[in-house]
Order: C-alpha cells, then structure tokens, then sequence
C-alpha cells in the first residue's frame, strides 16, 4: 500500500493519526477523528476508517475507542554500517539495574530522524506484552523516547520500578502516583516515591510498527 493508493481525504485522516501517535503515542478516537475533520458524526469518521482497513493501512481492534494501529513499513533497521542517515539507538530487554542507555541494552540503530518527533525522540524501546494495547502500543511495537525525569498526569511514560522498566500511563492520587495499563486484564500499579524505588526514564513520543 502506497498513499497514491488513497483518496486525498483518506490520506488526511492518515497522517492526523500518524500525527497523533507521535505527539501523544496513542491514535486518536473515533470522536476526535470526526472534530478534527468536521464531521458531523463518529460514525462518518468510522467509515473512513474501514475505508482505511480495506486498503491495508491501518487495521482496528475491535471494541476499543483507540484501537487504530498504522500497518506500514516505518522504520529500517541498521545492523551494519552501511546506512548514513540519523539513527536512534533502539533498547531491548533492559538489564536489571543498568541504565536504559547502557551499552548491553542497545540491540541495533534504526535510521530515522529523531525531530519527526515531538518533543524530540531519544531512543526507542521496544514494547514487551500487552499491557497498552488500548492505547494501539502493541507487543513488538517500538516506542520513541524523550528523555524526561518530570511528567504530566495522563501521560504515557516509560519508569522505573525496582530493577523493571515499564512503559504506563502515570496518574496523581494525593502524595503518590498510579501507573496505570491500558488494559483491563491489569491492575494499577501503586507507587509511594517517598519508599519505593521509582523514576521516570522518559515519555512516550510515538510508535513505530514494522511488518
């Protein structure tokens, strides 16, 4: 699928999701769709997406206001030198206790700028489980990185728990904090920063999706 494959409107509501998913690192909903493009229903939004299903560009998950997932080859993996272009470096699993960044956490480079992302990108990490898959973070996914020790309630944020790396949503709720995952499969995680061993490592900036 290329977007020569698309009507001009369809090509829009394209590039406002792949928008959205970098601004916010999720996909906008059905009623977002059809505010940002005026239309006079969530419905007429949902048929451009089918419209966008059937074509081979996005697929939906059934039952879930977020569930849009951009299906195109975003990314190109740089396992050797050959590619010149900017890179960001791309984090596995993360060992326990070692920084994100550490040099045995980085399992390749992927050639992409990191200004497509705002605010900019400055690794990308890639997704383990099914913990997000409300917001369209799906296993396999990789999520672009900017590197943050603060955050707003509602944001998306890679933390640090203990020896874990998480990728959550962070909630207030009084003194403490709440990471929450969106999927109802899983309770919210309580945190007392006061005892526990937290820290932000980052906010999510944007997924990219490989086939």
């Amino acid at each position: 699928m290329s977007k020569d494959d698309l009507t001009p409107r369809q090509r829009q509501i394209l590039d406002f999701i792949d928008a959205r998913l970098r601004q916010s690192g999720a996909p906008p909903t059905r009623a977002e769709i059809a505010a940002a493009f005026g239309f006079r229903s969530a419905n007429a939004a949902e048929e451009h997406l089918r419209a966008l299903v059937r074509k081979g560009a996005i697929a939906m998950a059934p039952g879930r206001s977020r569930g849009i997932r951009v299906l195109k080859t975003a990314v190109h993996t740089r396992s050797g030198g050959g590619n010149s272009g900017r890179s960001l470096p791309l984090i596995g699993q993360v060992a326990a206790g070692s920084p994100i960044l550490a040099v045995e956490n980085v399992e390749s480079e992927v050639t992409i700028e990191a200004d497509v992302f705002h605010p900019r990108a400055d690794y990308l990490l890639r997704v383990r489980g099914d913990s997000m898959t409300g917001v369209g973070i799906m296993d396999g996914d990789l999520l672009a990185v900017h590197r943050s020790a603060s955050a707003e309630p509602g944001q998306i944020v890679v933390a640090r728990l203990g020896e874990e790396v998480t990728v959550k949503r962070l909630e207030r709720h009084g003194e403490g904090l709440r990471l929450y995952a969106e999927n109802p499969a899983y309770q919210p995680i309580k945190v007392d920063p006061a005892r526990d061993d937290f820290a932000l490592e980052g906010l999510a900036v944007g997924v990219l999706r490989r086939w």
